[in-house]
């Protein structure tokens, strides 16, 4: 196996509070770190906000699209940095889970967006970090301390005002995008995108440092492309999109989605998981006054409720994770 260049780690695919450590530099200048997270924040956003827009494509085509150009853009980096495009020994199986699981948060990600109020859809897939801790005490034995619970009935209590299933508030329920049935369609796919990469990061976690980044994205690219473009043609939902226009914004979705998870591996090699964590929380943010400007949506109090909810129950995990490590720094100086 040939070893990765110096300078890269193997991070997780970049989602909607999608966290992971790497190794940390010294910024050149303080806030650098910060800097990149905000940009990754306002790419992301924009992404979700184009997959929101584009009328007439099934979200699969647009998955299968993305994860297409991802692919090709990542495979000269591959190629650059001398990686053994197979992946080390003992760890293919993982890499091979890590890119299904990956993909399928994409999937489900784009497929949520599509159903239901954007800001929506982004609150319940930021709700991942809690579930991580839940995953990373039943399959890594890490140790989970009394306040994990307390962020995940936080975030699970987010979930529920923003789906106002009818058996808790009624049959007469207002604020929806198109109808009810669609919006718990979006709210399953987007709890369903939110486990999955949890698991997706509990994988890369077991994998450890020794997979090159652009490896493990150019894994879940070529498996993202190859189950969307199957999907999207075993349900007879293919079609090129008509104008320029939309095939334009089509590759404009992978360079940002690229350039969002550039963005966030560079900040979390010069800036530590926590801080990042929570200015993460700022797509949710976006989100809503995305979907204010450019969606005409106003958010209802139900979403501004789960919103909160959702972000004090994942600022938690940020906030407690970032203490755990600095007391672990300052234990080992001492």
């Amino acid at each position: 196996m040939i070893l990765p260049r110096e300078g890269f780690q193997s991070v997780p695919w970049s989602q909607p509070g999608y966290i992971h450590e790497v190794t940390e530099k010294k910024p050149k200048w303080v806030g650098l770190g910060l800097c990149y997270a905000l940009f990754s924040c306002l790419f992301f956003s924009i992404l979700s906000l184009l997959v929101k827009k584009i009328e007439g494509i099934h979200s699969l085509e647009i998955s299968g699209i993305r994860c297409l150009f991802q692919w090709i853009f990542t495979f000269p980096i591959i190629i650059y940095n001398e990686v053994d495009i197979l992946g080390p020994k003992g760890l293919r199986l993982l890499l091979f889970l890590r890119g299904i699981l990956g993909a399928i948060t994409m999937m489900l990600l784009f497929y949520a967006i599509q159903q239901m109020h954007l800001a929506d859809a982004t609150v319940i897939i930021f709700s991942n970090p809690v579930f991580v801790s839940v995953f990373a005490w039943i399959f890594l034995k890490e140790k989970c301390t009394l306040l994990d619970p307390i962020f995940l009935v936080f975030s699970l209590v987010g979930v529920i005002l923003i789906a106002r299933p009818q058996f808790l508030f009624g049959t007469h329920i207002s604020g929806f995008e198109s109808d009810y049935k669609n919006h718990i369609k979006g709210t399953a796919a987007a709890f369903a995108s939110a486990i999955c990469m949890s698991l997706t990061l509990i994988v890369i976690r077991k994998m450890g440092k020794s997979v090159h980044y652009f490896l493990s994205i150019w894994y879940y690219s070529m498996i993202g492309m190859v189950l969307s473009l199957s999907a999207v043609s075993i349900i007879q939902e293919w079609s090129l999109p008509l104008c320029g226009m939309d095939r334009a914004i089509l590759i404009v979705i992978s360079i940002l989605g690229i350039g969002g998870q550039t963005f966030l591996t560079k900040a979390l090699q010069i800036e530590k998981a926590g801080p990042v964590a929570l200015i993460k929380t700022i797509e949710v943010v976006l989100a809503f006054i995305w979907q204010y400007l450019f969606l005409n949506r106003s958010p209802t109090w139900w979403s501004l409720g789960g919103a909160l909810c959702v972000t004090s129950g994942t600022s938690g995990v940020a906030i407690q994770k970032w203490y755990t490590s600095t007391r672990k720094e300052k234990k080992n100086q001492n």
